[in-house]
C-alpha cells in the first residue's frame, strides 16, 4: 500500500491595495500642483462649490498618506472584498473633510477681507491663529484623538459591528472626525499662511503624517504647539510670517503672487 502525503497548500490573497489610497493622494498633489497658475482666488461670493472642490483635493493630498494605513487594516477584518471596503472607507473620510470646507471657507473669506479692508489687524488676527493652534495642540482633546489615529485597534473593532450596506462609509467617517478632531488647528494655519499655499500644505502634510506615524508623535504633536505660540509672539516682528494676511503675496486660495 503506497502511502499518500497530503501537501497543504497556502493560497496567497491578494495585497490589499494600499497603493490606491496613495496614488489618490499622488494625483491630487498633482493636481494641486498643476492648478498654482490658474487657481487665482476661490474665496469671492457665488465660489462656495468651487471652493469646495478644490478643499477636499487638498485634504486628499494632505491627509490620505497618513490615513491609508488604517484603511488598510480596516479592510483586512474581512477575507474577501477588501479594495471596496477601502474605497467606502476613504470616502467616508473624505466626506468629513469635505464638511469641514464650509467653516473653512468662511474663514477664508474673512482672511481676504481683513487682508484687503483692514490690512493694520492682519498680525493681529495671525498671532491669534498661531496661538489657537498653539494651545490646542497642548489640550487633552488634541491628545485623545491623536490617540484614536496613532492606535485604531479598539476603533476598528467596533467599526467591524456596523451593518447596513452604508457601514464601511460609516466607519470612515467615524475615523475621519477623529482626524478632524487631531488635526483641525493645523488646517487653521493655512488661514495665515494661505489656503492653497503650496509649501505650506507640505510641511502641513509631513507634520500630519509624523504626528500619527512617528513613535514620538505624541512629543512631536506638543513641539508643534510650542513652536505655534512662538511664531504668534513673532509674527508682530516678522509680519511676513502670516503672509496671507500680513500683504506678503498670499492671499485667499493664490499660490502665487496676487496679479496687478
Amino acid at each position: 500500500m503506497v502511502g499518500v502525503t497530503r501537501t497543504a497548500i497556502t493560497v496567497r490573497r491578494p495585497a490589499v491595495p494600499t497603493g490606491l489610497v496613495l496614488l489618490t493622494a499622488a494625483l491630487a498633489w498633482t493636481w494641486t500642483a498643476l492648478r498654482r497658475g490658474d487657481m487665482g482666488s476661490l474665496t469671492t461670493a457665488g465660489a462656495l462649490p468651487a471652493f469646495l472642490g478644490t478643499w477636499t483635493v487638498m485634504m486628499a493630498a494632505m491627509m490620505l498618506p497618513a490615513t491609508a494605513p488604517v484603511a488598510s487594516l480596516y479592510a483586512r477584518t474581512a477575507p474577501a472584498h477588501r479594495a471596496p471596503r477601502m474605497i467606502a472607507f476613504t470616502v467616508g473620510y473624505l466626506l468629513v473633510w469635505a464638511a469641514a470646507g464650509l467653516p473653512a471657507y468662511g474663514l477664508a473669506v474673512g482672511a481676504s477681507h481683513v487682508a484687503t479692508v483692514y490690512p493694520a489687524a492682519g498680525t493681529a488676527v495671525a498671532a491669534a491663529v498661531f496661538a489657537v493652534n498653539g494651545i490646542y495642540q497642548l489640550t487633552a482633546l488634541k491628545d485623545f484623538c491623536l490617540a484614536k489615529c496613532r492606535s485604531p485597534i479598539g476603533s476598528l473593532l467596533r467599526y467591524v459591528s456596523y451593518r447596513g450596506p452604508s457601514r464601511h462609509v460609516r466607519a470612515g467617517a467615524r475615523h475621519g472626525a477623529f482626524c478632524l478632531g487631531c488635526c483641525w488647528s493645523l488646517m487653521l494655519l493655512l488661514t495665515a499662511f494661505g489656503v492653497m499655499n503650496l509649501w505650506a500644505m507640505v510641511g502641513l502634510a509631513a507634520t500630519v503624517t509624523a504626528e500619527k506615524r512617528l513613535p514620538r508623535g505624541r512629543l512631536l504633536a506638543r513641539g508643534v504647539g510650542l513652536a505655534s505660540l512662538t511664531l504668534a509672539a513673532a509674527v508682530f516682528w516678522v509680519p511676513q510670517l502670516a503672509p496671507n494676511l500680513t500683504g506678503g503675496g498670499m492671499t485667499g486660495m493664490s499660490l502665487g503672487p496676487v496679479p496687478t
